[in-house]
């Protein structure tokens, strides 16, 4: 039989686990790699577990585009893959919602960057993105 709760969360001050960005930081041009939004973990906080990330992004494709790729790297554009949907098959013009999770445990904190990418791929023109979201939840 599992132990009895014995302690209470509610004066537990978790806020500095929990950070967000919802910046738009650029729209792909063309069929490049682009950071959408990004996000630092200023915080020195001990990690047990990892680094929960979520992100979300809405974007318009842009001419030509066929494929998106969504992607939570750390660092930048060439960092470690944390998570990623895959190409994704879209049509140009077309609005688009798509999100991906992932646990870093190898994040070191503070000072963690970690970035959302799109990539749309064929396009000719630039998407737009209109909405996005990075979570982070430390473990």
């Amino acid at each position: 039989m599992p132990r009895p709760i014995a302690l209470s969360s509610e004066v537990l001050d978790m806020s500095a686990r929990f950070v967000e960005s919802h910046a738009v930081a650029a729209s792909p041009a063309g069929g490049s790699i682009t950071t959408i939004c990004s996000l630092t973990i200023s915080a020195d906080l001990v990690v047990t577990k990892g680094i929960f990330l979520e992100a979300f992004a809405a974007y318009t494709v842009g001419t030509n585009g066929v494929s998106g790729l969504l992607q939570i790297r750390q660092t930048n554009t060439t960092g470690t893959v944390i998570a990623t949907t895959g190409a994704l098959t879209v049509t140009a013009a077309n609005l688009v919602a798509a999100s991906c999770q992932g646990i870093d445990t190898a994040g070191v904190l503070p000072g963690q960057v970690y970035v959302v990418c799109l990539t749309v791929g064929s396009g000719s023109a630039t998407s737009t993105v209109s909405s996005v979201s990075l979570f982070a939840t430390i473990v």
